[in-house]
Protein backbone atom coordinates (compact mmCIF):
# COMPACT_ATOMS: atom_id res chain seq x y z
CA UNK A 1 0.00 0.00 0.00
CA UNK A 2 1.47 3.39 -0.94
CA UNK A 3 2.56 5.47 2.05
CA UNK A 4 4.06 8.96 1.54
CA UNK A 5 7.85 8.63 1.53
CA UNK A 6 8.28 11.95 3.31
CA UNK A 7 5.13 12.62 5.34
CA UNK A 8 4.88 15.95 7.06
CA UNK A 9 6.00 15.75 10.67
CA UNK A 10 6.34 19.39 11.80
CA UNK A 11 3.66 22.01 12.34
CA UNK A 12 3.99 25.49 13.83
CA UNK A 13 1.15 27.01 15.84
CA UNK A 14 2.30 30.56 16.43
CA UNK A 15 5.47 30.15 18.52
CA UNK A 16 4.64 26.57 19.48
CA UNK A 17 6.36 23.82 17.48
CA UNK A 18 4.65 20.45 17.13
CA UNK A 19 6.44 17.36 15.84
CA UNK A 20 4.96 13.94 15.12
CA UNK A 21 7.15 10.97 16.03
CA UNK A 22 5.69 7.84 14.44
CA UNK A 23 6.23 4.40 15.94
CA UNK A 24 4.27 2.41 13.34
CA UNK A 25 1.83 2.97 10.50
CA UNK A 26 0.20 -0.07 8.97
CA UNK A 27 -3.06 -1.86 8.15
CA UNK A 28 -4.02 -2.96 11.66
CA UNK A 29 -7.74 -3.24 12.41
CA UNK A 30 -10.67 -4.80 10.58
CA UNK A 31 -13.46 -2.19 10.57
CA UNK A 32 -15.83 -4.66 12.23
CA UNK A 33 -13.35 -5.23 15.04
CA UNK A 34 -13.14 -1.58 16.03
CA UNK A 35 -16.63 -0.36 14.97
CA UNK A 36 -19.43 -2.73 16.04
CA UNK A 37 -22.02 -0.60 14.23
CA UNK A 38 -20.23 -0.74 10.86
CA UNK A 39 -21.18 -3.00 7.97
CA UNK A 40 -19.24 -4.13 4.89
CA UNK A 41 -21.62 -1.99 2.84
CA UNK A 42 -20.55 1.11 4.80
CA UNK A 43 -16.92 0.47 3.95
CA UNK A 44 -17.71 -0.29 0.30
CA UNK A 45 -19.64 2.98 -0.02
CA UNK A 46 -16.57 4.98 1.06
CA UNK A 47 -13.72 3.21 -0.72
CA UNK A 48 -13.32 6.07 -3.20
CA UNK A 49 -11.76 8.25 -0.48
CA UNK A 50 -10.62 5.64 2.04
CA UNK A 51 -8.16 3.99 -0.36
CA UNK A 52 -5.18 4.10 -0.20
CA UNK A 53 -4.47 6.34 2.79
CA UNK A 54 -7.03 5.14 5.31
CA UNK A 55 -7.90 1.59 4.22
CA UNK A 56 -5.92 -1.25 2.69
CA UNK A 57 -8.23 -3.30 0.44
CA UNK A 58 -5.72 -6.14 0.20
CA UNK A 59 -5.92 -6.94 3.91
CA UNK A 60 -9.36 -5.45 4.50
CA UNK A 61 -7.94 -3.42 7.39
CA UNK A 62 -7.93 0.21 8.40
CA UNK A 63 -4.53 1.88 8.34
CA UNK A 64 -3.70 2.94 11.89
CA UNK A 65 -0.82 5.13 13.02
CA UNK A 66 0.75 4.72 16.45
CA UNK A 67 2.65 7.88 17.35
CA UNK A 68 3.63 10.35 20.01
CA UNK A 69 4.22 14.08 19.81
CA UNK A 70 6.86 16.58 20.86
CA UNK A 71 5.65 20.06 21.77
CA UNK A 72 8.17 22.86 22.23
CA UNK A 73 6.75 25.84 24.08
CA UNK A 74 8.50 28.69 25.91
CA UNK A 75 11.66 26.69 26.40
CA UNK A 76 9.86 23.55 27.53
CA UNK A 77 10.03 20.17 25.81
CA UNK A 78 6.83 18.19 26.27
CA UNK A 79 6.10 14.68 25.05
CA UNK A 80 2.44 13.77 24.48
CA UNK A 81 1.80 10.01 24.60
CA UNK A 82 4.49 7.36 24.31
CA UNK A 83 3.16 4.68 21.94
CA UNK A 84 3.37 0.89 22.43
CA UNK A 85 6.98 0.57 23.52
CA UNK A 86 9.65 -2.06 22.98
CA UNK A 87 10.28 -5.39 24.72
CA UNK A 88 6.82 -5.49 26.30
CA UNK A 89 4.55 -8.52 26.58
CA UNK A 90 1.24 -7.72 24.89
CA UNK A 91 -1.72 -9.85 23.89
CA UNK A 92 -2.08 -8.23 20.47
CA UNK A 93 0.52 -9.89 18.24
CA UNK A 94 1.30 -6.66 16.41
CA UNK A 95 2.35 -5.06 19.71
CA UNK A 96 4.05 -7.99 21.43
CA UNK A 97 7.82 -7.81 22.10
CA UNK A 98 8.40 -5.22 19.42
CA UNK A 99 11.65 -3.46 18.55
CA UNK A 100 10.42 -0.33 16.81
CA UNK A 101 12.96 1.91 18.61
CA UNK A 102 10.60 4.87 18.90
CA UNK A 103 13.03 6.39 21.40
CA UNK A 104 15.65 6.36 18.63
CA UNK A 105 13.25 8.19 16.37
CA UNK A 106 12.68 10.70 19.13
CA UNK A 107 16.45 11.23 19.27
CA UNK A 108 16.52 11.68 15.49
CA UNK A 109 13.97 14.46 16.00
CA UNK A 110 16.46 16.17 18.31
CA UNK A 111 15.08 15.09 21.68
CA UNK A 112 16.99 13.02 24.24
CA UNK A 113 15.04 11.48 27.13
CA UNK A 114 16.84 13.67 29.67
CA UNK A 115 15.79 16.81 27.75
CA UNK A 116 12.06 16.22 28.33
CA UNK A 117 10.51 18.10 31.26
CA UNK A 118 6.88 16.99 30.89
CA UNK A 119 5.14 13.84 29.65
CA UNK A 120 1.38 14.01 29.07
CA UNK A 121 -0.55 10.75 28.88
CA UNK A 122 -3.88 11.57 27.25
CA UNK A 123 -5.25 8.24 28.55
CA UNK A 124 -4.11 4.82 29.68
CA UNK A 125 -4.61 2.59 26.67
CA UNK A 126 -1.71 0.32 25.84
CA UNK A 127 -0.66 2.21 22.70
CA UNK A 128 -0.27 5.54 24.50
CA UNK A 129 1.91 4.68 27.50
CA UNK A 130 4.53 2.13 26.40
CA UNK A 131 7.65 4.29 26.34
CA UNK A 132 6.83 5.78 29.73
CA UNK A 133 9.35 3.17 30.85
CA UNK A 134 12.29 1.26 29.45
CA UNK A 135 13.95 -1.98 30.47
CA UNK A 136 17.13 -1.55 32.51
CA UNK A 137 18.88 -4.47 34.22
CA UNK A 138 15.73 -6.53 34.09
CA UNK A 139 13.36 -3.94 35.53
CA UNK A 140 11.17 -1.19 34.18
CA UNK A 141 12.37 2.34 34.91
CA UNK A 142 11.05 5.75 33.78
CA UNK A 143 12.35 6.63 30.32
CA UNK A 144 12.30 10.39 30.98
CA UNK A 145 14.17 10.83 34.29
CA UNK A 146 13.83 14.61 34.51
CA UNK A 147 10.18 14.84 33.51
CA UNK A 148 6.97 15.14 35.46
CA UNK A 149 4.43 12.68 34.07
CA UNK A 150 0.91 14.17 34.00
CA UNK A 151 -1.88 11.63 34.60
CA UNK A 152 -5.46 12.78 35.02
CA UNK A 153 -6.96 11.85 38.37
CA UNK A 154 -10.01 10.32 36.68
CA UNK A 155 -7.89 8.09 34.47
CA UNK A 156 -5.71 6.79 37.28
CA UNK A 157 -8.71 6.17 39.56
CA UNK A 158 -10.41 4.03 36.92
CA UNK A 159 -7.49 1.99 35.59
CA UNK A 160 -6.02 1.25 39.01
CA UNK A 161 -9.39 -0.09 40.24
CA UNK A 162 -10.79 -3.61 40.19
CA UNK A 163 -13.50 -2.36 37.81
CA UNK A 164 -10.92 -2.07 35.04
CA UNK A 165 -9.28 -5.47 35.55
CA UNK A 166 -10.94 -7.08 32.51
CA UNK A 167 -9.94 -4.20 30.24
CA UNK A 168 -6.36 -4.30 31.56
CA UNK A 169 -6.09 -8.05 31.12
CA UNK A 170 -7.24 -7.74 27.52
CA UNK A 171 -3.97 -6.06 26.56
CA UNK A 172 -1.31 -7.33 28.99
CA UNK A 173 0.10 -5.88 32.19
CA UNK A 174 0.78 -2.40 30.88
CA UNK A 175 -0.30 -0.85 34.19
CA UNK A 176 2.47 -2.79 35.88
CA UNK A 177 5.22 -2.19 33.35
CA UNK A 178 4.42 1.31 32.05
CA UNK A 179 2.54 3.24 34.76
CA UNK A 180 3.21 1.84 38.22
CA UNK A 181 7.02 2.29 37.89
CA UNK A 182 6.52 5.99 37.14
CA UNK A 183 4.32 6.43 40.20
CA UNK A 184 6.76 4.41 42.30
CA UNK A 185 9.62 6.67 41.21
CA UNK A 186 7.69 9.73 42.41
CA UNK A 187 7.52 11.26 38.93
CA UNK A 188 3.73 11.29 38.48
CA UNK A 189 1.48 14.30 39.02
CA UNK A 190 -2.25 13.59 39.18
CA UNK A 191 -4.03 16.53 37.57
CA UNK A 192 -7.51 17.71 36.69
CA UNK A 193 -8.81 17.10 33.18
CA UNK A 194 -8.70 20.84 32.45
CA UNK A 195 -5.16 21.29 33.77
CA UNK A 196 -3.13 24.17 32.32
CA UNK A 197 0.54 23.46 31.60
CA UNK A 198 1.48 27.02 30.64
CA UNK A 199 0.02 29.98 28.77
CA UNK A 200 0.12 28.06 25.47
CA UNK A 201 -0.78 24.50 26.44
CA UNK A 202 -3.74 23.11 28.33
CA UNK A 203 -5.75 19.94 28.68
CA UNK A 204 -9.40 19.68 27.65
CA UNK A 205 -11.75 16.95 28.92
CA UNK A 206 -12.92 14.39 26.35
CA UNK A 207 -14.44 11.55 28.42
CA UNK A 208 -16.11 8.44 27.07
CA UNK A 209 -13.46 6.47 25.25
CA UNK A 210 -11.91 6.30 28.71
CA UNK A 211 -13.10 8.14 31.84
CA UNK A 212 -10.13 10.51 31.98
CA UNK A 213 -9.35 11.00 28.29
CA UNK A 214 -8.09 14.48 27.45
CA UNK A 215 -7.13 16.40 24.36
CA UNK A 216 -4.25 18.88 24.36
CA UNK A 217 -4.96 22.42 23.17
CA UNK A 218 -2.10 24.47 21.73
CA UNK A 219 -2.60 28.25 21.48
CA UNK A 220 -0.06 30.82 20.36
CA UNK A 221 0.02 33.97 18.28
CA UNK A 222 -3.71 33.88 17.59
CA UNK A 223 -3.47 30.32 16.24
CA UNK A 224 -4.86 27.14 17.74
CA UNK A 225 -4.58 23.38 17.33
CA UNK A 226 -5.92 20.36 19.15
CA UNK A 227 -4.14 17.07 19.72
CA UNK A 228 -7.34 15.06 19.66
CA UNK A 229 -5.97 11.74 20.95
CA UNK A 230 -8.64 9.02 20.58
CA UNK A 231 -11.69 11.20 20.07
CA UNK A 232 -11.52 9.70 16.57
CA UNK A 233 -9.66 6.64 15.32
CA UNK A 234 -10.52 6.93 11.61
CA UNK A 235 -12.08 9.61 9.40
CA UNK A 236 -14.97 7.15 9.06
CA UNK A 237 -16.18 8.58 12.36
CA UNK A 238 -16.61 11.95 10.67
CA UNK A 239 -18.86 10.29 8.09
CA UNK A 240 -20.55 8.20 10.82
CA UNK A 241 -20.21 10.26 14.02
CA UNK A 242 -22.49 7.94 15.99
CA UNK A 243 -19.95 5.10 15.73
CA UNK A 244 -18.13 4.43 18.97
CA UNK A 245 -15.36 1.86 19.13
CA UNK A 246 -15.48 -1.45 20.93
CA UNK A 247 -12.59 -0.10 23.02
CA UNK A 248 -14.74 2.72 24.44
CA UNK A 249 -15.45 2.31 28.15
CA UNK A 250 -18.66 4.35 27.87
CA UNK A 251 -19.85 4.26 24.22
CA UNK A 252 -22.73 6.68 24.82
CA UNK A 253 -20.54 9.27 26.51
CA UNK A 254 -17.93 8.77 23.80
CA UNK A 255 -20.59 9.43 21.16
CA UNK A 256 -21.73 12.64 22.86
CA UNK A 257 -18.19 13.89 23.31
CA UNK A 258 -17.29 13.14 19.69
CA UNK A 259 -20.39 14.75 18.23
CA UNK A 260 -19.92 17.87 20.36
CA UNK A 261 -16.29 18.05 19.24
CA UNK A 262 -17.13 17.69 15.54
CA UNK A 263 -19.86 20.33 15.73
CA UNK A 264 -17.58 22.72 17.62
CA UNK A 265 -14.60 22.43 15.27
CA UNK A 266 -16.35 22.06 11.91
CA UNK A 267 -15.69 25.00 9.62
CA UNK A 268 -13.35 26.77 12.04
CA UNK A 269 -10.13 25.96 10.19
CA UNK A 270 -8.54 24.91 13.49
CA UNK A 271 -6.02 22.13 13.02
CA UNK A 272 -6.92 18.87 14.73
CA UNK A 273 -4.54 15.94 15.06
CA UNK A 274 -6.18 12.61 15.93
CA UNK A 275 -3.41 10.29 17.09
CA UNK A 276 -4.28 7.30 14.92
CA UNK A 277 -5.01 9.02 11.60
CA UNK A 278 -2.43 8.05 8.94
CA UNK A 279 0.21 10.57 7.89
CA UNK A 280 0.13 13.51 7.92
CA UNK A 281 -2.50 13.01 10.68
CA UNK A 282 -3.31 16.72 10.92
CA UNK A 283 -6.29 18.31 9.23
CA UNK A 284 -9.47 20.30 9.59
CA UNK A 285 -13.08 19.28 10.17
CA UNK A 286 -15.71 20.33 7.63
CA UNK A 287 -19.44 19.83 7.46
CA UNK A 288 -20.73 17.38 4.88
CA UNK A 289 -24.51 17.43 4.86
CA UNK A 290 -25.73 15.97 8.13
CA UNK A 291 -22.26 14.54 8.83
CA UNK A 292 -18.67 15.76 8.63
CA UNK A 293 -15.45 15.11 6.75
CA UNK A 294 -11.76 15.35 7.50
CA UNK A 295 -9.48 17.31 5.18
CA UNK A 296 -5.80 16.46 5.65
CA UNK A 297 -3.19 19.24 5.80
CA UNK A 298 -0.46 18.10 3.43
Amino acid sequence: MPIPTEPRTRFDIGEVRLMRVVESEMPLLDPAEIYPDSTPADIEANLDWLVPRFFDPGSGRLVITIQGFVVRSRGRIIVVDTCVGDCKSRRRTAFDQQRWDWIGRLAAAGVRPEDVDTVICTHFHVDHVGWNTRLEDGRWVPTFPNARYLFTKDEWAYWSSETARAQRDRSGDYLGDSLVPVVGAGLADFVAMDHRINEEISLVPAPGHTPGLVGVVLRSGGEQALLASDLLHSPLQCRYPAWSTRFCIDPEQSRRTRMDFLARYAGTGIMVVPTHFPSPSAGTIERDGQAFRFRAIE
